[in-house]
């Protein structure tokens, strides 16, 4: 049974298509379940929507979670639609999320960092006035956010977890994997999955999100995957998704997972 738990739609400004734009992609795409999970709010700001070109304001949440559950019901029989979103991680504001996420129904979140020291992790620029040390060092500041992400109890997968790599490829050839293997042994303790996540394909960096070598110490740890295309435009839904599967099998992964009314299924492999 397919399934891709991570699409956007126009709302978070940088994305195209509408919501019903994706589920019927995703009946193209013979997937059985569809997540939507399109770019939480800033909560923790005190403007209405300070990003545009990255997040959703406030004001359309409840537009948002409406919109999907009344395509949930139309499309009931043809696709299961799942009502998700990507969610930021901000530790210094993290509660006001968790007091809106209280509030509706989510099958599922996705906690996702998006920037590290107050920069985005795709910021080319970020990189270039920084020693090997101070890139290192950015690198563990990084995977013990995501750490930290998953220790909040509030996200039942995290998303693209080395996405920093994007438009920075040497990123991965930077030396922290006793502070990688940390995070994954964090992650498995605390029930979480990670998204294979394709989009890594439209960046700098190619390929998939995370490494192959990290999906090998996630197995090791017991943490636990899903997929997601991270899909901005309708004809992504499901990118690539035969061959991320074939991939976990060549690994060792017996099965993969995806998530309603926050509740893990396992999908054989």
């Amino acid at each position: 049974m397919k399934f891709d738990l991570h699409t956007h739609h126009y709302r978070c400004g940088h994305a195209d298509g509408t919501i019903e734009d994706y589920i019927k992609a995703g009946i193209e795409a013979g997937l059985g379940v569809i997540g939507i999970s399109d770019h939480s709010p800033y909560f923790g700001h005190e403007e209405e929507q300070p990003f545009p070109k990255i997040a959703m304001a406030r004001s359309e949440l409840t537009h948002y979670i409406d919109e999907v559950l009344r395509l949930k019901a139309k499309y009931e029989g043809k696709i299961d639609v799942l009502l998700g979103m990507e969610s930021d991680f901000f530790p210094e504001s993290f509660e006001a999320y968790r007091n809106v996420y209280a509030n509706y129904p989510f099958d599922y979140l996705i906690g996702s960092v998006h920037q590290t020291s107050g920069v985005s992790i795709f910021n080319r620029n970020r990189w270039k006035h920084l020693n090997h040390e101070q890139q290192i060092e950015e690198k563990r500041r990084y995977y013990k956010m995501i750490a930290d992400s998953a220790r909040t109890g509030v996200f039942q997968i995290l998303g693209h977890i080395d996405a920093m790599k994007g438009y920075y490829p040497a990123f991965s050839d930077l030396p922290a994997q006793d502070t990688i293997d940390e995070t994954l042994r964090v992650i498995a303790e605390c029930g979480v999955a990670i998204e294979i996540n394709t989009s890594g394909k439209t960046k700098d960096v190619g390929g998939w999100y995370p490494s192959y070598a990290i999906l090998e110490r996630a197995l090791h740890y017991g943490v636990e995957v899903t997929f997601g295309s991270d899909a901005h435009v309708p004809s992504r839904v499901g990118d690539d998704w035969e061959l991320v599967r074939a991939m976990l099998k060549e690994i060792g992964f017996k099965h993969w997972v995806y998530f309603k009314n926050k509740k893990r299924i396992e999908v054989s492999l």
